[in-house]
């Protein structure tokens, strides 16, 4: 585990902490690219902290992306953007319909489900925010919802793309703090659930108060003969997420080689279905690479950072400063959902897991919280950070396909905060959501 390969000198923090920090915010107020400034920051912590010759950050930086498990982080991005080039994910919007055809709010309810399947094999939220969108915001405002709502409406649902298995944010955290992801994306399957219904019933509560879009008068037998139709036109888009949960779940494939295999399984269907050509591997490997080559970076200046950061006791430092606050473990637990809400509105999540858990972890451990409750409950108050100001990337990502205000989103998302925080302080307070999935020895 990264935070625990150094002791710390001394737990007063001078000027080799405060220095690079004030020099992180500058660069990142000046729009550097947070890979840079990071990078930047962990450089002038290493060189001021004497706690590692500037020499060997290059060879720190190769050393902590060299693993086998991050291999799986490229893959589902791709996997993510094969769905979409292939048209699997427009099956996907079928099924989803006709699930909820019959219900007040059916088309909204039916767009969170897609986002949730998305997000079942991509792990990406902001590949989902953007697949997802450009299939559901036009015909969402045809069905009488308000634009800004709409936009809302996809990227809370998209914020799932982090929560529910596989997700990379889980590969990440495994990797920083030395836990199985197989294990993580087995505790996150109950707690991602439970953040999917919370999006759908703010959805239909909403609608309720608005009267947007009316339930389908549909008889029972028209609903399931409907449904029917739609899962024989589709059924095998479900191919590739059966294959990643299975192949993981069973303990046969690791999420590496479960992400292979659907990058592998979803071209061949677009081959066979005829709606993937070889000319259509560059944009996609391109497209796909873009978004890796965002994650990777980040990953690899932040490992060195966050060893300079347990050299010199930042991480025992915050448990002497919260402890000093309050022994209670009901707030400490409120201190650290503050902190990481407050760092997913102003940073993305991949920074703030391999910079954050490292420090907050130690805190979690001096009150007894289990491991793997811990992971969840981070990945989960960082999720909300998506649909947060003033960075919020679904946002951002959402505006970008309508044109909309980001501000005006942000106010319509308000509601689905609320449900999704609610949803996190449960996470954080109730072991067993996150744990009654696992086996007994992480209990």
């Amino acid at each position: 585990m990264l935070w625990q390969h150094m002791q710390p000198q001394t737990i007063e923090l001078g000027w080799d902490f405060y220095g690079p920090v004030l020099l992180f915010v500058l660069l990142v107020a000046l729009a550097v690219p947070v890979w840079a400034a990071i990078g930047a920051a962990a450089s002038l912590m290493l060189v001021w902290s004497g706690a590692l010759p500037l020499s060997l950050v290059g060879e720190k930086l190769f050393s902590g992306i060299d693993a086998f498990a991050l291999t799986a982080v490229p893959l589902f991005i791709l996997t993510g953007d094969a769905l979409v080039r292939t048209g699997l994910s427009r099956k996907f919007l079928d099924v989803a319909e006709a699930l909820t055809q019959f219900a007040k709010g059916g088309f909204g309810s039916a767009t969170v489900l897609v986002c949730g399947m998305f997000a079942a094999i991509s792990g990406s939220d902001a590949a989902g925010a953007a697949a997802v969108g450009r299939m559901t915001i036009d015909r969402l405002v045809e069905s009488g919802y308000p634009r800004p709502y709409a936009c809302a409406l996809v990227a809370a649902g998209a914020c799932t793309g982090i929560l529910i298995p596989p997700s990379i944010a889980y590969i990440i955290i495994g990797l920083v703090l030395g836990i199985s992801a197989s294990t993580l994306f087995l505790a996150a399957v109950i707690p991602g659930i439970a953040i999917l219904v919370s999006i759908l019933a703010t959805n239909i509560i909403m609608n309720r108060l608005y009267g947007w879009e009316g339930g389908g008068n549909i008889s029972m037998g028209e609903y399931f003969s409907q449904l029917w139709v739609a899962i024989k036109s589709g059924w095998y888009a479900f191919i590739v997420p059966i294959i990643i949960f299975y192949g993981i779940f069973s303990g046969r494939l690791t999420p590496t080689e479960a992400g292979a295999t659907a990058v592998v399984v979803t071209i061949a269907m677009g081959f066979i279905l005829g709606t993937m050509r070889l000319s259509d591997f560059p944009a996609m490997l391109v497209s796909s690479a873009k978004v890796n080559g965002v994650i990777i970076p980040i990953i690899a200046f932040s490992i060195p950072l966050a060893e300079a950061l347990a050299i010199i006791g930042v991480p025992q430092g915050f448990v002497a400063v919260a402890t000093g606050i309050s022994d209670e473990p009901w707030v400490l637990i409120m201190m650290m959902i503050l902190v990481l809400i407050a760092a997913g509105c102003v940073m993305e999540t991949t920074p703030n897991i391999v910079i954050l858990a490292p420090i907050l972890k130690p805190l979690a451990d001096n009150i007894g919280m289990n491991e793997i409750q811990f992971c969840i409950m981070m990945i989960t108050a960082l999720g909300v950070g998506f649909i947060t100001p003033p960075l919020g990337l679904n946002l951002f990502v959402v505006s970008g396909l309508t044109g909309e205000s980001i501000l005006k989103i942000a106010a319509r998302a308000v509601p689905f905060v609320l449900f999704m925080l609610a949803v996190t302080l449960l996470i954080a307070y109730v072991p067993a959501i996150s744990t009654t999935l696992l086996p007994e020895i992480y209990k």
